[in-house]
């Protein structure tokens, strides 16, 4: 199966996602069962870059190649892909942070538990 090139961008989105969504279920991430922190962590993202983005390229200073792109433009001449990319990192990002939290807790009790365990034997 091939992609067409105007949707290799946003399948790479897609794969950043799905790629990261075990993360949530297998170690606890626990993302999107909070989603109101989500959307905050989110928005800060979209405004800041999304009017970083939309100033280089009404400065001629960024632009897009159109074969990697679908063509449908947002107000003030972003590509729909860039927004899709100011959503699909940051989630992406928070859900490895939170999984890498869980995982460095797991380790700090078992190591804890084993430290505990072998004072415990030595009396």
């Amino acid at each position: 199966m091939t992609i067409p090139d105007s949707l290799q961008y946003l399948a790479l989105m897609a794969g950043c996602l799905l790629l990261t969504l075990p993360l949530e279920f297998v170690l606890g991430a626990r993302v999107y069962r909070a989603p109101l922190r989500l959307l905050q962590a989110i928005l800060v993202t979209v405004i800041v870059f999304s009017v970083w983005d939309i100033a280089a390229i009404g400065a001629g200073m960024w632009s897009y190649n159109p074969q990697f792109t679908t063509g449908i433009m947002l107000p003030f001449g972003l590509p729909l892909e860039e927004l899709v990319f100011f959503i699909a990192i940051p989630i992406c990002g928070v859900l490895t942070y939170e999984a890498v939290g869980r995982v460095l807790t797991w380790l700090r009790r078992l190591t804890r538990r084993h430290t505990t365990d072998s004072m415990r034997s030595e009396r």
